[in-house]
């Protein structure tokens, strides 16, 4: 029986069961795939689609031990690069200019929003990891802050999945909502896009919410919403100081994750323009696939299941914190706008 195991998991000599090449494979094609999707549909998340070709491949025919070492590689050092690359996204100068006011709103959307959907999730009796998935999801910028999280705090695939998922959906509901609001309540662009920036989760969403409204919207919205992405930074350091307080002594995180240190740094670069376009165009499309590689590995590991074990009250947290984030920044809109 012992020798009988051992053949059926040992790897043919040309790709070792240690080698990274052959997960890598099926993450790149997976990736292609997701970014294909996206390219045809925009507004369906690349990482939603990557992450649930992951679980749906490792439901339906599950991906043997030579490919665990790729999938490893993808799920951590891939994902924190992606996220470092972020960055690239944001600049200091346009987060400033929004105004001391606009900028008020953007801490307490973030502050607020997470606190609220954190006692919450403790009434619906979610574990502390996936409500603080879904809360930092809603609060700062979908399902890359999901991610960026499960790079601090290492959680369940199932509790990343469902957080990623809640988030992309109520995130596109509110792509045809906000929109919707803002002229039915007669609110100028500046205060709606302000709202959208504060309001919606992914950042594609933003850009698509708030050409809907028009152009004056649009600008506005997308600085907002690139202020909460900024808000990974301390976000993510809190959250590691927490880890701390509670990891033994051997095994707890540094003060500031070292992605984040990357993050900082190439929102730094952008900043003072020493970037090229053309390399910010190709940091672009790898932060985005490198990011929905890392979601395609996280699914492998997502069992239906264990899905179902865990019930509605994701989904509950998701659309109370969701009307919760939009309440927040409609009230901060009115005062600043």
């Amino acid at each position: 029986m012992t020798r009988q195991l051992e053949s059926e998991t040992q790897a043919p000599p040309s790709l070792p069961a240690t080698g990274p090449v052959p997960g890598l494979l099926v993450c790149a094609l997976a990736t292609a795939i997701a970014m294909a999707v996206n390219w045809w549909l925009p507004m369906v998340s690349p990482l939603l689609i990557a992450i649930v070709l992951g679980a749906i491949l490792t439901n339906v025919a599950p991906l043997g031990l030579r490919y665990a070492p790729g999938v490893a590689i993808a799920a951590r050092p891939l994902l924190r690069i992606g996220i470092a690359l972020l960055g690239f996204q944001l600049v200091f100068g346009d987060i400033l200019g929004l105004g001391a006011g606009v900028i008020a709103v953007i801490v307490c959307v973030v502050v607020f929003g997470i606190r609220g959907m954190l006692w919450l999730g403790a009434k619906l009796g979610l574990s502390p990891a996936q409500r603080l998935l879904i809360a930092c999801g809603t609060s700062i910028c979908g399902a890359a802050a999901v991610a960026a999280v499960d790079g601090v705090i290492d959680a369940d695939d199932e509790d990343v999945a469902t957080a990623i998922g809640t988030v992309v959906v109520f995130g596109t509901m509110l792509l045809g909502l906000l929109p919707l609001a803002v002229h039915f309540l007669a609110l100028g662009p500046e205060i709606g896009g302000i709202w959208v920036g504060a309001s919606v989760h992914e950042v594609a969403q933003v850009v698509a919410a708030g050409g809907m409204i028009g152009s004056g919207a649009l600008a506005v919205a997308v600085v907002v919403k690139l202020g909460r992405v900024l808000m990974l930074a301390p976000v993510m350091t809190v959250i590691s100081l927490r880890q701390r307080r509670h990891a033994p002594a051997g095994k707890r995180p540094p003060l500031v994750p070292l992605f984040i240190i990357g993050f900082l740094a190439c929102v730094t670069l952008r900043s003072v323009g020493v970037v090229p376009d053309a390399v910010l165009t190709v940091a672009g499309y790898v932060q985005v696939a490198l990011l929905s590689a890392a979601m395609f590995a996280l699914g492998t590991g997502v069992r239906i299941s264990a899905l179902r074990a865990v019930g509605p009250r994701p989904f509950v947290l998701g659309a109370v914190g969701t009307t919760w984030i939009v309440g927040l920044g409609l009230a901060g809109a009115l005062l600043v706008g």
